[in-house]
């Protein structure tokens, strides 16, 4: 991997290149991501069907859109029990650390006859879509379903492709199963985000759309927007490790290489203070990029997107840590905890060396939906609060209007709101 000695320079070029790695840049692909949904938007499942034979070389119909309970059946049969036991395990962890983020409704009444308040709601259906193009992802169905369900949302309808026999990948439905899906259909791409925002005649419209995907579902998700809420718009993933010379080299390689597997956009960092730590990670890295299955995609992600950085001290890498503001953050240092309360902007972070990156991909029990390409500064993991909503309540008795009508009267008037003001007037003529 490339060292950089860290000075204003070097920052900026770093700052810059990564973000070559944001959504935005997706342009070249709106038109058709555009057209897609429009398509589907008028003629519903017929050119939901139309698409999915076209990109998926499945027959797909009325008949058989939806996954049946005897396919699901069919699904366990196929998991290996030993993964099926993972699973439940994994989604024992998610579940409770969610039940700790659900709000309560609150009334608070006033001895002046005022009565203020806010009603938490869940939302009422949600659609959840789960990649199924190159492989199954049961950890994204727990961590983008079990928040939902702990919120009390009624509906949880589920896409995801099918391939060209029309089934879809067996640990996919079983994770789907078991964390509480309603309804699952077979439907991929742009062409899916679109049916959930806009219903058709098999797959029902919902009220938010969550859930990770490729280019085309990112771009989907930010056309419907409006018609329906979204999660967010997710960029590619990335790991920062932040880590000083009691690190231990060959786990902060193996830590960096767990990212940047992913694609070619994936962004794998290590920041730290000391050059000899630096070194031996680059050599780390060197080799198990020779024997990992996926050495090659590794090695483009690192050659596009992977730095060691050197800091001339740990505050100055603490620095450059929260200006990236990672979606995984490592903090491999003699006193993990003293840093991560310096640490501002970060999705998930990870303290001492035995708390590694899969562990929150797979369960921990933290969601593993987290902001990337620098958005950890204003957005948040997805959680329980992404499906409810919340509403004000209020409540004047005459008495506790009487002394501020004059107040809201003024303000109004201030405004050219005449009718605002009358609103108000009217009570006290």
């Amino acid at each position: 991997m490339r060292i950089v000695t860290l000075n204003e320079d070097a920052k900026k070029d770093i700052l810059n290149n990564l973000l070559k790695r944001s959504p935005d840049n997706y342009g070249a692909y709106e038109g058709t991501v555009k057209e897609i949904v429009e398509n589907v938007h008028v003629n519903k499942d017929a050119a939901l069907f139309e698409y999915t034979k076209k990109f998926d070389k499945a027959d797909i119909d009325a008949t058989n859109v939806k996954v049946t309970d005897a396919e699901i059946e069919e699904a366990y049969s196929l998991v290996d029990p030993e993964l099926l036991a993972v699973i439940r395990k994994a989604i024992v962890n998610i579940r409770e650390y969610h039940e700790l983020q659900k709000r309560n409704s609150w009334i608070e009444t006033k001895p002046n006859g005022v009565i203020l308040g806010q009603k938490i709601s869940a939302i009422e259906s949600v659609g959840v879509y789960v990649p199924g193009g190159k492989a199954a992802y049961p950890s994204s169905v727990l961590m983008n379903v079990i928040p939902a369900h702990v919120a009390g949302v009624k509906n949880i309808i589920m896409t995801t492709p099918c391939n060209a026999e029309g089934k879809v990948y067996p640990t996919t439905l079983v994770a789907a199963k078991e964390a509480g899906v309603t309804e699952v259909f077979k439907a991929g791409g742009a062409q899916a985000i679109a049916a959930l925002a806009f219903g058709t005649e098999s797959i029902p419209k919902v009220d938010k759309i969550v859930g990770p995907g490729n280019i085309f579902v990112a771009l989907a998700k930010r056309t419907v927007y409006g018609h329906v809420n979204i999660d967010s718009i997710a960029g590619p993933s990335e790991i920062l490790v932040l880590a000083d010379k009691t690190a231990n080299p060959r786990y902060v390689a193996a830590d960096l290489l767990s990212q940047a597997e992913h694609d070619e956009l994936a962004s794998a960092i290590l920041v730290t203070d000391s050059m000899e730590l630096a070194e031996k990670v680059s050599a780390e890295v060197d080799g198990f990029v020779k024997v990992l299955s996926r050495g090659e995609i590794i090695q483009k992600s690192l050659d596009n997107f992977g730095y060691i950085i050197v800091a001339e001290n740990l505050d100055e890498a603490i620095e450059i840590s929260n200006e990236i503001a990672p979606e995984h953050l490592e903090v491999v240092t003699a006193n993990p905890f003293d840093v991560m309360t310096k640490i501002k902007n970060a999705g998930a972070i990870f303290l001492g060396e035995y708390s590694s990156e899969p562990l929150g991909d797979y369960f921990a029990g933290p969601n593993h939906v987290l902001p990337t390409n620098g958005t950890a500064k204003f957005f948040s993991p997805l959680g329980v609060d992404d499906f409810i909503k919340k509403s004000s309540i209020i409540c004047y008795s005459r008495e506790a209007l009487l002394p501020i009508h004059k107040d809201i009267e003024t303000f109004a008037e201030a405004e050219h709101l005449t009718a605002h003001a009358n609103s108000i007037k009217v009570r006290f003529e």
